[in-house]
């Protein structure tokens, strides 16, 4: 594992986190690094920092990230997701919105609409170090690994998925056990 890269990533979620803070915006961790702030250690290499955010803090978020060096990377539809590098390290921040009965949906692009999973935001924080940060639930990150070669038959299931997935199953298991 590449630790350095690795230390360097947490500092960036760390800052993520306190601009968010200040501009008083909701993100979340989702993929690798909430696996990992779930599971309170880093268990693998990640190319890239993903996380959630409203749609309607899409502007707000940029504003306190650019002055920090942030660059805005082109990507996928900006109404989708805002792609920013700083000192060679990416971060995607996909964007949510609420329909008309209150459920979390895809803010835009194709798939403007879609339900996420039913309760991915309800997870609350997660701890890495002294790093503390919302993570997208555990469930919902299963729910979204396993499905997303189905939603985007474009995307293939990776190993990296499986192995997640194996991860937070036997970490619920283990917890779910506790609580008995």
């Amino acid at each position: 594992m590449d630790t350095e890269r690795a230390d360097r990533q947490l500092r960036l979620i760390a800052e993520t986190v306190q601009v968010a803070g200040a501009h008083q915006i909701e993100v979340w961790l989702r993929g690798g690094w909430a696996m990992d702030f779930f599971l309170g250690e880093i268990t693998r290499d990640h190319e890239d920092i993903d996380w959630f955010a409203w749609t309607d803090d899409a502007g707000a978020l940029a504003e306190g990230l650019l002055p920090r060096g942030h660059q805005p990377v082109p990507g996928p539809p900006p109404d989708l997701q805002l792609d920013f590098a700083k000192d060679g390290l990416d971060s995607s921040f996909t964007l949510l919105d609420r329909d008309t009965g209150g459920r979390v949906v895809v803010a835009g692009g194709p798939w403007a609409g879609a339900p996420w999973p039913e309760g991915m935001l309800d997870a609350g924080p997660g701890r890495l170090g002294g790093v503390r940060c919302a993570i997208v639930s555990p469930q919902a990150q299963i729910e979204i690994k396993r499905m997303m070669p189905i939603w985007d038959p474009s995307r293939r299931r990776r190993t990296k998925d499986v192995e997640d997935i194996a991860r937070l199953e036997a970490a619920l298991r283990t917890r779910g056990n506790r609580s008995e």
